[in-house]
């Protein structure tokens, strides 16, 4: 009975440092969260669209990058009716060098989806949302947290990493999910979900960082296993991932108008749907005679280092795609790596 007795006081505390951890991490939002162009501060956003759309765009992309696109999308798409009726090919437009096309086609289609089955309004339970297209398993929880300030368990890499550092665990990542997700749902708010899911992504992006964490200013110093500790910044351990390299060949085909070919890519990928010049890992492409331009372009993705060397031909075969006027190439959406290829052959 006793020993019964003494898991319920442990609980008991553990409940009540969690409960101060979670008030101090408000009281720091409140005073030091960061005001952007898709928050609300105070409980649920009151516009669900824009939740999504910069969740969208927030994955695996910088807040400061968004910034700008954001605003300019909203300005383009202010409603999901607007974006839903669309084409693809005007998303991709104002998607250009946001990268991860595959998220402008999801964001895309999730308006349609909102617009013919849920009559323009989001859907706001777990099951629905993840019928939406890009949403998922932290888009989830995110959404509903900030667009409906519902009690959900936001975990991203910054949550991932204040957990870790809070307890002070130095296991490789992959071993510690378990307990990541237990200790992040009992510091999450249950009232005030919005706001503290907003709270922990600043807490992680401007004081618990990467490198050079900020502990003296952190609301949670006090509580911290690493607070000022010698390993901090080797807190979460990761596996490194080696980058794959590429080298290839890309072409701009010219014809006697001056005009340059460009095909729309329809292989399944990051970059469908998006315009491109013809390129191969290989020559293999064009029997005719090739111009070496002396310029190649570098480009990283995500797992992939890629270097294209810039190849020039004179055709008029076009059955690889379309010949347009170099005025116009600006039309067509393109990838940053075929935007370089353009950009270093005009140079």
């Amino acid at each position: 009975m006793k020993i019964l007795d003494s898991k319920k006081f442990c609980a008991k505390l553990f409940a009540m440092k969690n409960a101060e951890l979670t008030q101090a991490l408000l009281n720091w939002y409140d005073k030091n969260g960061r005001n952007l162009p898709w928050r609300h501060k105070g409980g649920a956003h009151p516009n669900p669209y824009a939740v999504a759309v910069s969740e969208i765009m927030l994955q695996q992309t910088t807040v400061n990058t968004v910034k700008p696109y954001f605003e300019k999308f909203m300005e383009r798409f202010p409603s999901v009716y607007d974006l839903a009726q669309a084409t693809e090919d005007e998303v991709y437009q104002y998607w250009q060098g946001l990268g991860y096309y595959s998220r402008a086609r999801s964001l895309h289609k999730t308006a349609q989806i909102v617009v013919t089955q849920y009559n323009g309004n989001f859907p706001q339970t777990r099951a629905e949302v993840a019928k939406l297209k890009g949403f998922g398993t932290y888009t989830i929880a995110s959404f509903l947290a900030l667009a409906y300030n519902l009690p959900e368990t936001v975990i991203d890499g910054n949550v991932m990493r204040i957990m870790c550092r809070l307890h002070h665990w130095t296991k490789p990542l992959e071993l510690l999910q378990d307990k990541i997700a237990q200790a992040a749902t009992d510091l999450s708010s249950k009232i005030q979900a919005a706001d503290y899911a907003s709270a922990i992504m600043d807490l992680g992006a401007t004081v618990c960082t990467p490198k050079k964490p900020h502990c003296l200013i952190c609301p949670w110093q006090n509580y911290c296993q690493s607070a000022n500790a010698a390993d901090v910044e080797k807190i979460p351990l990761r596996q490194k991932i080696e980058k794959k390299e590429f080298n290839g060949y890309v072409y701009l085909v010219f014809n006697a108008k001056g005009e340059v070919l460009i095909r729309k890519r329809t292989e399944k990928g990051v970059l469908q749907g998006l315009y491109e010049f013809p390129w191969s890992e290989k020559q293999t492409l064009y029997a005719k005679t090739r111009y070496n331009s002396g310029k190649t372009v570098s480009h990283v993705f995500t797992h992939i280092k890629m270097k294209l060397q810039i190849l020039t031909i004179e055709s008029e075969d076009a059955s690889d795609g379309i010949f347009v006027s170099l005025q116009k190439i600006g039309d067509y959406p393109m990838s940053s790596l075929m935007k370089k290829v353009w950009l270093s052959y005009k140079k």
